[in-house]
């Protein structure tokens, strides 16, 4: 059964992963192989992100699921769940560990936004 303490920690900690891999720089080098980013940058100084898929197929479809936070999302929760699930005394560590990281991040945004 899963608490509500445990919803949330499931919650904070796919918030994180999922971030972690569609948007951190740090995990760039699992994205590299299907998709780059770039910034356009036009004269009236807005800026739009383009992604450039590598490849077809497969490694296309890759490329677009890693580039989706939504699709990330739903599989990292599943991992996370079942990991929870299942071998709790792994999984439980790195949800906590990940669910305290999304925390910090939320509240980093949110002072950076007032100051």
């Amino acid at each position: 059964m899963v608490t509500w303490l445990s919803f949330v920690l499931l919650s904070l900690a796919a918030f994180r992963l999922t971030r972690l891999i569609v948007y951190d720089k740090i995990t760039g080098f699992i994205r590299a192989p299907f998709f780059e980013r770039e910034e356009k940058i036009f004269p009236d100084g807005t800026v739009e992100e383009v992604i450039s898929f590598k490849g077809t197929g497969f490694r296309r479809w890759i490329g677009e699921l890693l580039s989706c936070h939504w699709c990330v999302g739903i599989w990292v929760s599943v991992l996370l769940f079942i990991g929870f699930y299942f071998f709790s005394t792994i999984f439980l560590p790195l949800i906590i560990i990940l669910a305290v990281a999304a925390v910090a991040a939320i509240v980093e945004v949110v002072i950076s936004y007032f100051i």
